[in-house]
């Protein structure tokens, strides 16, 4: 099984991704003027701006749902093994692929919201609704669906759980299987409960759980101030080859840090238009800069924060696959939280395993309460207007399986499964957004004109082109629903 998964991965993580992962984010951040940059401070305001309906989630629940996805194993774990088969130079490919994500991020958010509908009584959008309506191609939009349901209902949960049950078991020494069956019991009392809640419950973890993480790894960065600037160079020498000691694995680092730079920001991958198409905003440009921002939260901040802390207290290996190792402080471990754990315990003795444990607790928890939600939201499209809700406990009863089953599991299987559902939704998504480049564009450049007219930008898709965008033409832009606001503003 762990051979034909891996063998299944070489294909799909070829080069040609790499590479169209790295061309995408370029693309779309000479596209859009360096957007990433001139709306930082936009970004940041749009946050806190909106509030949720009936249907929808505000824009802050929206990117903490978005965050939960994507801040999660791939912020402590990941980061250890791109460093570990990747070495240093690999944190480097990971902040480019985020600042070049975020451009992509944009794109992906944007069009969530202008494909958006209201389903069952809730917003629902995604790649397979921008798909089917901005190109008109069904049978792409349905085969990414069911790749979705496949990759966050059945593949990617098992990483999360994974981690949790190492982390429990190497801080608490609790047994997996008692990992396994506590997950499973709290994960059906949220996913049973909606978006709703699924949203109420990222909204008050992901913010404690960042800011709590960042600010441990400040403490150990800081304690170790002196060795930040070799540190610093370290990474920039060894992503280019300048480094004698990584100069050989030059095309790991790139491959590495792209791999697991889309794992943790998933900018590009797909997921967070899920989230995105759930806010209740009046222009989808809003959400899209809410979205991009959050590829900041995860990558520049978080795994920033992890990977100074391994390598300023060197407790990492390098051994690319295959090949002998190049740095072996830790002795033989395999590549993960432990690099974490044994970074903070270098600083703070008796306190690393813990906190770890209960960080990884919070942040993978979150990503499979966002993985559901995905899925669902991929399961709905798939059945159309009818509501088919045994197809739905299906879906919940299969995934609170995998969450079981992947505490359990080995790490390596673990990773090689979220890795191929990671893959599978890059190349499909990614080829769809350059599809859309014009109407994304377009949504940019309308928001950017209705802000110098001094308006609070509403979007209204038929004057700048865009076809089939029926939420906003039916419903948010009809007579009834803009006096229903105006009033309520009043």
């Amino acid at each position: 099984m762990e051979t034909f998964v891996d063998w299944l991965n070489g294909i799909i993580w070829s080069p040609a991704l790499i590479y169209l992962c790295l061309g995408a984010g370029l693309f779309f951040t000479i596209a859009t003027r360096f957007l990433q940059l001139r709306y930082f401070k936009e970004m940041i305001k749009l946050m806190f701006e909106g509030k949720s309906s009936e249907a929808g989630v505000s824009s802050f629940q929206a990117l903490t749902l978005a965050l939960s996805g994507r801040v999660g194993t791939g912020n402590i774990a990941g980061v250890a093994t791109a460093i570990a088969f990747g070495g240093p130079g690999a944190v480097f490919w990971m902040w480019l692929i985020a600042f070049l994500g975020a451009g992509s991020a944009f794109v992906e958010s944007a069009l969530g919201q202008v494909y958006k509908t209201k389903q069952d009584g809730q917003f629902r959008g995604g790649p397979a609704y921008y798909i089917e309506k901005g190109l008109n191609m069904k049978w792409y939009a349905v085969l990414f669906a069911v790749a979705t349901v496949i990759a966050t209902g059945m593949l990617l949960p098992g990483v999360q759980a994974n981690s949790i049950a190492l982390g429990m078991e190497n801080a608490f020494g609790i047994s997996p299987t008692i990992t396994g069956i506590v997950l499973v019991v709290f994960l059906a009392a949220i996913i049973f409960g909606g978006v709703k809640r699924i949203a109420g419950v990222a909204q008050v973890v992901v913010p404690f759980m960042a800011v709590g993480y960042i600010l441990i790894a400040l403490f150990i960065v800081f304690t170790n101030a002196s060795e930040i600037p070799g540190v610093i160079s370290l990474i920039f020498s060894s992503a280019f080859g300048a480094d004698a000691a990584f100069g050989g694995i030059l095309g790991s680092a790139i491959s590495w840090g792209v791999k697991r730079g889309i794992y943790s920001n998933e900018a590009g991958q797909g997921t967070a238009p899920h989230a995105a198409a759930a806010a209740e905003v009046s222009h989808p440009a809003k959400q899209g800069l809410v979205q991009a921002f959050s590829v900041y939260v995860d990558t520049l901040f978080i795994c920033s924060a992890t990977a100074f802390m391994i390598l300023i207290t060197g407790m990492y290996n390098v051994q690319p696959e295959g090949a002998a190792p190049i740095v072996n402080n830790l002795g033989d471990v395999e590549p993960g939280p432990v690099y974490t754990q044994q970074a903070i315990e270098s600083t703070i003795p008796g306190f690393g395993a813990p906190f770890v444990a209960i960080a990884l607790l919070f942040f993978a928890f979150t990503t499979i309460m966002a993985y559901y939600y995905m899925a669902e939201t991929n399961l709905a499209y798939i059945n159309g207007k009818v509501r088919r809700v045994w197809t739905e406990h299906v879906l919940k009863i299969a995934l609170l399986g995998i969450v079981f089953y992947g505490s359990i599991k080995t790490a390596g299987l673990a990773w090689a499964l979220g890795d191929v559902g990671v893959g599978s939704m890059a190349w499909l998504n990614i080829i769809a957004i350059l599809l859309l480049t014009k109407p994304a564009l377009a949504v940019l450049k309308d928001y950017e004109a209705q802000r110098k007219e001094g308006k609070d930008p509403v979007f209204q898709p038929s004057k700048i082109g865009i076809k089939n965008a029926d939420f906003w033409e039916e419903e948010y832009n009809n007579t009834d629903a803009v006096n229903q606001r105006k009033n309520i503003s009043s």
